[in-house]
């Protein structure tokens, strides 16, 4: 699925670059550029709960993350996959909504939970540590499900 992504944004880069996208029409962009959506589980010590999320894995993506989305529903967000793990931050330019950001170490572990960040804001926030994924989700709801440091995220790109 991830190699039909990149093909979708190679093409998309491509017809771009010929002048040609615009003239298909949005249905076409949303399609070419649309990121791959996979499932995963966020685990308490007694509960699950499954979001669907679009997946961002290359530097672009990361980049643009959610900015501009003005609805999002309450099981889905976007997983933001790192080749490496490294200390990131993330701020809230361009985003009109409130997000969750959950920073996810290496082994699924939940480092750190930024609760219900400040729509359109610059402010800088760090994972405070190295973390390989980091999950954006509707602000609020981490403390909705209960999911707390320390809980886990099951995903096939995180490690177990």
């Amino acid at each position: 699925m991830i190699a039909q992504h990149r093909i979708r944004h190679l093409l998309a880069a491509f017809l771009l670059s010929l002048g040609m996208l615009s003239a298909l029409g949005p249905a076409l962009i949303g399609v070419a550029l649309a990121l791959p959506r996979s499932d995963l589980l966020l685990e308490t010590a007694s509960s699950q709960f499954r979001f669907e999320v679009e997946i961002a894995d290359d530097p672009s993506e990361r980049a643009k993350g959610l900015m501009y989305r003005e609805t999002l529903a309450d099981n889905a967000g976007m997983l933001f996959l790192y080749p490496e793990p490294q200390e990131v931050e993330f701020w809230m330019k361009n985003t009109p909504l409130s997000l969750d950001i959950v920073f996810v170490r290496k082994d699924g572990s939940i480092a750190r939970i930024a609760e219900q960040t400040i729509p359109f804001s610059t402010d800088m926030i760090a994972s405070g540590e190295e973390v390989s994924a980091v999950l954006e989700v509707k602000g609020g709801m981490m403390r909705q499900l209960g999911i707390a440091v320390g809980d886990r995220l099951r995903h096939p790109a995180v490690s177990q």
